[in-house]
């Protein structure tokens, strides 16, 4: 594809741990449309891009002039629409993310002009708590959803896990606990199940998210023991993770949620 074709450009990006990325795209010559957190967008890179160092050897080299898009969550606030943030993990055999990651500030990409995604709390009641559930870069429309609808003086309380193998893969933590210390009904409970790999002793929660609710740590944290009566839960990343809860979660009443057939968890699997 020509270069003239690329609607976007990287302006930041910060790699947080190795193969791990907070990528920010903004558009070229026009605006970003509304979206709803929780929604994706595809970005895009030609075959011609080049591959970061750290990739695997491609078995097949797409086209040079294809197109490669990938749909990624969106993590930014819906609020204010000056670009996109997107939470990146490295596929080193991957298409896309090896070129993502070989990518400079200032160099253009391709960026989808509509958002879609039935992954928001649109169908979730607005007096209902919410527990967000993931692992990994499956936290990222949860970014997007408290960047966008988060209030000091709410009256819901919203919890999120997230699970990683190590402290430093836990994107947005401080982000994450500066929330919690400003919003009385806001939880931030990080887990890792690797801590004996830490280079200094990791004080908190060790194993996998289904542990942070069968031990009650979540239920202690939020002051009471969600129930389908008066809670919904997300669950986004690991389809192993969400196998797991989806099991513990089901035993105490809780149903997956459809347009047909309305329920109380609602779920992403990212891949």
């Amino acid at each position: 594809m020509a270069s003239s074709e690329l609607n976007a450009v990287l302006t930041q990006s910060m790699e947080i741990a190795p193969g791990l990325a907070i990528l920010r795209v903004v558009p070229q010559g026009w605006d970003l449309p509304e979206f709803t957190p929780g929604q994706f967008a595809v970005i895009g890179l030609p075959g011609a891009a080049p591959r970061c160092a750290a990739a695997d050897g491609e078995n097949e080299a797409p086209k040079p002039e294809a197109l490669i898009r990938r749909a990624y969550s969106i993590a930014s606030s819906s609020l204010a629409r000056r670009y996109l943030e997107f939470y990146v993990t490295l596929v080193r055999s991957g298409a896309l993310t090896p070129r993502l990651f070989a990518l400079q500030i200032g160099d253009p990409l391709w960026l989808s002009a509509k958002f879609a995604g039935r992954f928001t709390l649109d169908e979730v009641p607005d007096e209902a708590h919410v527990v967000l559930i993931s692992t990994g870069t499956g936290l990222s429309p949860y970014m997007s959803m408290v960047r966008s609808l988060m209030r000091p003086d709410q009256k819901r309380h919203v919890a999120i896990i997230h699970g990683a193998r190590h402290s430093w893969d836990l994107g947005y933590s401080d982000e994450l606990i500066m929330l919690e210390r400003m919003t009385e009904r806001f939880h931030y409970l990080p887990i890792v199940s690797r801590p004996d790999e830490e280079p200094t002793p990791w004080s908190g929660p060790a194993g996998y998210v289904q542990d942070i609710w069968e031990r009650g740590s979540l239920a202690a944290a939020m002051g009471f023991t969600p129930t389908p009566r008066d809670t919904h839960v997300l669950l986004c990343g690991n389809p192993g993770m969400i196998d797991s809860v989806e099991q513990i979660i089901q035993a105490e009443g809780f149903t997956q949620h459809s347009r047909r057939s309305p329920g109380t968890y609602h779920l992403e699997r990212y891949w």
